[in-house]
């Protein structure tokens, strides 16, 4: 007997509703899975990015002041407030619309906190940006950064330090104290090499007027390079950010100063073809040149020109380019001391990176750099070494920690180019370098390793050799 057609129908039903759900449990199976692989990839793939080598910090930035002449292209900074006052937030610090005061007071200077300002790209030949691959890339060439151990032959020993000033709490210190308490913790440490060069950022002058556009302004009385040159500091590089604080009329007394005590300066000149000429110097039978550049200017009108006063600029690179390959034909060893980067930022970024590989590309044997106030890290590139940063010397103290330390940068070199690099750490306490204590000396040198994006090793000596992997 057949069953009621209704009965087969009621079937027939069940059958229906058996089959969705067997097809909505294949469904939520098949998501199921779908999203455990995605969880699964993007916790390796997150994993890997964490363990994978930092690349230098890249900030992209305004283009050149060339392509707007009345551009800021780096707002003025201020290194950090005193330890008494509290660092303000890490803000981006506006462009000035008065003009400050021609002898700034300390309040007025470098003891107000501010946050870095942008970094501009760099302007590089073609060759140097063909460079300008990621630091973990390092030793483009083949060849290994340091002097090799089987050196036959005379070396010279270079000594680098970074920023010094004469205005703020630490000019008034120096009243009080002498110019001669700055050095007085170095036991003649840069009269027993072969030569020293510093950043001089202050105008020397009891004259001028200070500059309009800018929030802190400089001046450093000219009896302040007696003491400097009798401490053994050889040379200075005037190539930065405050030269012309006090205007054409305090270049101008700076380079007389200078020249009147016989102390050799690069990077500033009363026209561009002294700006961006090298210094020589002889020294054990070998041939020394030094240039000094900036890019970090408050406007463009610093650069120097033809029958202009001014800086010699690497907004556009080129011209400095053609200085260090001239320089190249005439000496041994060519050295570079470069102001660039941000302010108060440990890690250098790939502006400074393509700028100082295109510096050894045209014939550099040692580039030294400085203006961010705090160590950076140490590149080597094609056999020779970029140090990015030299931070403070003689300086006042602020409130970033960072600030307080710093090193002096000492290199060993051959006539073939070939250098050494060894770190003396110190404290910049204000207005003077200090050596640091063992306990300290060892952290910072830890530190310097560990902000040169794995490129190099820092023995406990200060040494600096490459990381061949």
């Amino acid at each position: 007997m057949y069953p009621p057609r209704s009965g087969s129908r009621q079937g027939k039903k069940h059958s229906s509703r058996r089959r969705r759900r067997r097809a909505w449990a294949w469904l939520n199976a098949a998501l199921l899975l779908m999203i455990t692989a995605a969880l699964a990839y993007s916790f390796m793939d997150d994993r890997d990015q964490k363990n994978a080598a930092p690349p230098p910090a890249a900030t992209e930035a305004p283009p050149s002041p060339e392509a707007d002449a009345g551009a800021v292209p780096d707002a003025e900074q201020s290194p950090g407030a005193e330890a008494s006052e509290a660092p303000e937030p890490a803000t981006p610090e506006p462009a000035p619309a008065e003009t400050p005061a021609a002898q700034p007071t300390p309040e007025a200077t470098m003891e107000a906190a501010a946050a870095p300002a942008s970094t501009e790209q760099a302007t590089v030949t073609p060759a140097a940006e063909a460079t300008a691959t990621p630091a973990a890339a390092g030793n483009t060439g083949g060849l290994v950064s340091g002097l090799p151990e089987n050196t036959t032959g005379k070396t010279v020993k270079l000594s680098f330090a970074g920023d010094i000033i004469f205005s703020g709490k630490a000019g008034a210190l120096l009243e009080q104290k002498g110019y001669d308490y700055s050095y007085s913790a170095l036991d003649g440490m840069f009269k027993k090499d072969d030569l020293t060069i510093v950043n001089l950022e202050t105008p020397i002058t009891t004259r001028g007027v200070g500059a309009k556009n800018k929030q802190f302004v400089f001046k450093g009385p000219p009896k302040a390079l007696d003491a400097l040159k009798a401490a053994g500091i050889d040379a200075v590089n005037l190539a930065n950010n405050h030269t012309l604080d006090q205007g054409e009329e305090g270049l101008l007394d700076t380079l007389k100063h200078l020249n009147d005590r016989g102390i050799p300066h690069v990077g500033a000149g009363k026209n561009s073809q002294e700006a961006y000429s090298a210094q020589y110097f002889e020294r054990k039978g070998m041939k020394i040149a030094l240039l000094g550049f900036t890019r970090v200017m408050p406007v463009i009108e610093w650069k120097a020109e033809a029958g202009k006063p001014g800086l010699a600029s690497v907004y556009d690179s080129a011209e400095a380019l053609k200085a260090i390959a001239a320089a190249k034909q005439k000496a041994d060893l060519v050295v570079v001391v470069v102001h660039w980067g941000r302010e108060r930022m440990e890690q250098y970024d790939k502006t400074q990176q393509a700028l100082g590989r295109s510096f050894i590309d045209a014939g550099a044997d040692l580039v030294m750099g400085g203006h961010p106030h705090v160590l950076q890290g140490i590149e080597p590139y094609r056999g020779k070494w970029i140090a990015y940063s030299t931070g403070n010397f003689i300086f006042t103290r602020g409130s970033v920690p960072a600030t307080w330390e710093t090193a002096v940068f000492q290199a060993e070199c051959s006539k073939q180019g070939q250098c050494s690099l060894t770190l003396k750490p110190m404290d910049a306490e204000l207005a003077q370098p200090v050596p640091m204590n063992e306990a300290d000396a060892q952290l910072l040198l830890h530190r310097m390793q560990s902000i040169s994006s794995g490129l190099v090793r820092v023995r406990n000596d200060g040494t600096v050799v490459q990381a061949v992997k």
